[in-house]
């Protein structure tokens, strides 16, 4: 899998992007899924070498609670869609990486609807974890507390077929990996009985899991997936420029060495779970924020419109995750003029990344540390090569970018 070691992902959340419904959805058929195509040479022009895709697969609302895996979402068209645009990534030597939801169904689910309706001797009850024996009836067992969401039972082997089977489905139409979503609540006992099949037909396949919290080296470890979201990084990036206190910049990049150590993570400033870093630190602070992403170690991914200095709040309500996910514009051009300084500084964040392509597993030594002010050196892995970055947060954040030799090659410019 060398192609991973030079990926760059923009992330996208095609339902908001292709301006689906999302609440009491119309499910008449709409070809939405092709207006990605219209952005696949902006994706290049950034600098990005694939898709990272938010669900795309039939589901009651918002993606997370399919109804078939098996099929594109009518929201977004169908089949000849799905490869229609894969076939204008392969041109433009993208790669695509897809959203997998198995830890849970929509309650709506045909096979949630048939097991409840048969009782446990369905055979699709195997695949469900459901109390048989609940006060007042069977009752399934929903995904951290969302009664929509019913979780799988991974218990199963039906759970560990129906996931290959969805897995391979994709990869054999032109997909190159997947996005476990909510891996974390699944127990790594699962992916490691999973994963080693799928590679054996897909072994150029790449494997993410989205995990939060806890032993990200262990988890990667015990469940044989390639790599796992960096959130401690995120968390310390912005926390770091917001709080004017590098320090815990300091310690969040000691942790990513020993994480170096043994995968290279997926790291990232913004995705479709959290408030945008324009909004979070202001749209200069986050050119700042991209340089820290861009000049460590790991497989970076660009959330869409973070490139543009768009803003957008996460709030804890029915809704709350619109203002993160909204709908792009029919083509490139149309996006305001504002956004073009910032969508800039991050063609030539990712452009001095591609010409320096030991830095997806450098790891980082800091050269000098205060509250608002911080040095480190990105190194190679075998040690031949490092740039210098500062952090200067005294006034109006900057980052500056050096050679070896002690010439700038990039500077923030306001």
């Amino acid at each position: 899998m060398d192609w991973v070691e030079h990926a760059i992902w923009w992330q996208v959340y095609p339902l908001g992007f292709c301006g689906a419904p999302i609440r009491n959805p119309d499910m008449t058929p709409s070809p939405r899924l092709r207006g990605l195509i219209d952005w696949a040479d902006y994706a290049v022009e950034l600098g990005a070498s694939g898709l990272l895709l938010g669900p795309i697969f039939a589901s009651e609302s918002h993606g997370y609670d399919s109804l078939d895996q098996f099929r594109i979402d009518p929201r977004l068209g169908g089949d000849e869609d799905f490869d229609a645009l894969a076939a204008a990534c392969e041109q433009r030597g993208l790669r695509i990486l897809l959203d997998g939801v198995f830890s849970h169904v929509g309650a709506n689910h045909p096979h949630v609807l048939k097991a409840l309706s048969e009782g446990p001797e369905s055979p699709e009850a195997a695949l469900l974890n459901i109390d048989w024996n609940a006060p007042g009836g069977p009752a399934p067992r929903v995904f951290e507390g969302h009664s929509s969401l019913v979780r799988l039972n991974h218990a199963s082997e039906r759970a560990v077929e129906y996931t290959q089977s969805v897995m391979r489905h994709w990869l054999a139409r032109g997909a190159d990996g997947w996005r476990l979503d909510a891996a974390y609540s699944v127990g790594t006992e699962f992916w490691a009985r999973v994963l080693p099949a799928v590679r054996e037909d897909y072994p150029d396949a790449w494997f993410l899991g989205e995990v939060i919290h806890g032993d990200y080296s262990r988890f990667v470890t015990d469940s044989t997936v390639d790599s796992v979201t960096q959130y401690e990084l995120w968390k310390a990036i912005w926390s770091s420029i917001k709080d004017k206190n590098l320090f815990e910049l300091d310690w969040a990049l000691r942790r990513h060495n020993e994480f170096l150590k043994i995968f290279t993570p997926n790291t990232f400033i913004g995705n479709h779970d959290v408030t945008r870093i324009a909004s979070t630190i202001g749209s200069e602070a986050a050119v700042t924020a991209a340089a820290i992403l861009l000049s460590v170690g790991g497989i970076p991914s660009i959330y869409y419109g973070d490139e543009q200095g768009f803003t957008g709040v996460k709030e804890q309500r029915l809704g709350g995750d619109d203002d993160i996910r909204p709908a792009f514009p029919g083509q490139p051009f149309q996006l305001a003029e504002w956004g073009r300084h910032i969508f800039r500084a991050h063609q030539d964040l990712i452009g001095l990344r591609r010409r320096n392509p030991w830095l997806a597993n450098a790891t980082t030594t800091m050269l000098s540390l205060e509250n608002r002010r911080c040095a480190y050196r990105a190194s190679a892995a075998n040690g031949t090569q490092h740039l210098d970055i500062e952090i200067d947060l005294s006034a109006t954040p900057t980052a500056t970018i050096k050679d070896q030799n002690g010439r700038t090659l990039w500077a923030q410019r306001h």
